[in-house]
């Protein structure tokens, strides 16, 4: 079997999932032969881990600029994008242009314009794009697209999604780039695009409608006073105030952190650890959307970036009955190579939420009963990560319950978060349709 050949576009800390499956367990389905990095302190460190991990030779560094000769050097079949959101698009076109296939991180763009460019890219060039929504491979989520793809509460009328982020997973969106929102389209995009891909493959359908409210009520400087903050800094890292939400990266848990971003900061300027109560916060940290699908279906839906502790709420109402679906998420910090369970601000009060999961069917007319969900013993995201490495690096014979997503699905999960940021700006409903200008062939899919 002929390995495939890839190459690696960002190597910030999501990259190294991909790193990690090229040289360990998927090593013999395909080789990493190149990566890519604005900041070259960052591609140093990468193959620091590779030679000091694998025992493996160093994989040779280009510079952005350098992209498609790259590809070209390499003969490399797939580019793998782990990129800023606000420049998937620009490595997805660049390397179908150059005759890649392409791997992107969610979500895969984040407006209108980019969207439509990489359809028509797709279109010129017919090279395939995946986009990897690791939540639909978890088993709890899988289990819960069985149970409705057979019927077990009818047709799907309604649902209530409530998805909280906690005070240590929901700050550090405030801390990092995703914090403006030209950058990462807000968490409606960046964070939420995770959950309404989860409801339009749950449903069969995609959006239609978007209304939307939402604000910054509880991070940003405006807020800063109600949050007992009276002294401000500029970022955590050696600020000497005591603020549970401050990062410091010289601390010996922020190792990892540390050696990306403190370290190579001279090359390129940017920081990691910003004030969450420092200006420059243009996202919203409380958001309710009501969402209308093809199929008629009707969704409430509110992601809060505050609260005490962290998972999601969803209950399906169907014509047969209801499906409540409970799930309690440990913490998780971006770049963080300490025990996963561990949370900041929840460690500085001795507090601990364990992970766990409930799926309850309350038929009409019946006692209401458990179902019961066989947990993932490893991977992240539920046990998702790993199984979707395993889809794209060894690949499927079969996908009934349509695990993989492409860019149809792709899109579909990041028009209702476009919709809803226009829909608060505008303080009105918005139809899908209505925002597909120039390439009229996305019509179709939405």
């Amino acid at each position: 079997m002929k390995k495939k050949i890839y190459c690696l576009i960002g190597t910030g800390s999501r990259g190294y999932m991909y790193i990690d499956a090229l040289f360990g367990k998927y090593s013999e389905y395909g080789e990493l032969a190149g990566i890519c990095d604005s900041n070259y302190k960052r591609m140093v460190i990468a193959n620091s881990h590779i030679k000091d991990t694998y025992k493996a030779s160093a994989v040779k560094e280009y510079a952005p600029s350098d992209f498609e000769a790259m590809l070209k050097e390499q003969s490399a079949d797939t580019v793998i994008v782990t990129t800023m959101d606000r420049t998937h698009h620009t490595y997805i076109v660049r390397a179908m242009k150059a005759g890649c296939d392409v791997i992107s991180e969610k979500p895969m763009t984040v407006d209108c314009d980019k969207a439509e460019e990489i359809f028509r890219t797709i279109e010129e060039t017919g090279k395939k794009l995946r986009v990897t929504f690791n939540y639909r491979y978890s088993p709890r989520n899988t289990k819960v697209k069985e149970l409705l793809n057979e019927g077990i509460i009818g047709d799907i009328k309604s649902v209530h999604f409530e998805w909280l982020l906690d005070t240590s997973h929901g700050a550090d969106y405030f801390r990092r780039w995703h914090r403006d929102k030209k950058n990462s389209g807000g968490l409606m995009v960046h964070k939420a695009t995770h959950h309404f891909d989860l409801v339009n493959w749950w449903l069969n359908s995609s959006p239609a409608q978007v209304y939307a409210k939402g604000g910054l009520v509880f991070y940003g400087k405006e807020n800063a006073e109600l949050r007992g903050v009276t002294k401000f800094y500029s970022r955590g890292t050696g600020c000497g105030i005591d603020d549970p939400f401050a990062m410091d990266l010289n601390d010996s848990k922020q190792a990892r952190n540390k050696q990306l971003y403190l370290e190579p900061e001279d090359v390129d300027g940017y920081q990691r650890d910003l004030s969450v109560f420092s200006q420059g916060i243009s996202i919203e940290d409380d958001m309710a959307v009501i969402v209308t699908y093809r199929n008629k279906a009707v969704m409430s839906y509110h992601l809060t970036a505050y609260s005490p502790w962290e998972g999601y709420r969803i209950s399906f109402n169907g014509t047969k009955g209801r499906l409540e679906y409970d799930v309690v998420e440990s913490a998780y910090v971006s770049g963080s190579e300490d025990d996963p369970n561990r949370v900041d601000v929840r460690e500085k009060k001795n507090f601990e939420i364990k992970e766990s999961a409930q799926i309850l069917i309350r038929p009409h007319w019946e006692s209401p009963y458990e179902v019961e969900i066989v947990e993932a013993s490893e991977g992240g995201h539920g046990g998702g990560d790993d199984r979707l490495l395993r889809d794209i690096f060894v690949g499927v014979e079969n996908d009934p319950l349509g695990h993989s997503a492409d860019h149809i699905q792709g899109l579909q999960s990041i028009m209702t978060g476009i919709a809803a940021n226009q829909s608060m700006r505008e303080n009105g409903p918005v139809n899908i349709r209505d925002m597909i200008r120039d390439y009229t062939n996305l019509s179709k899919v939405l």
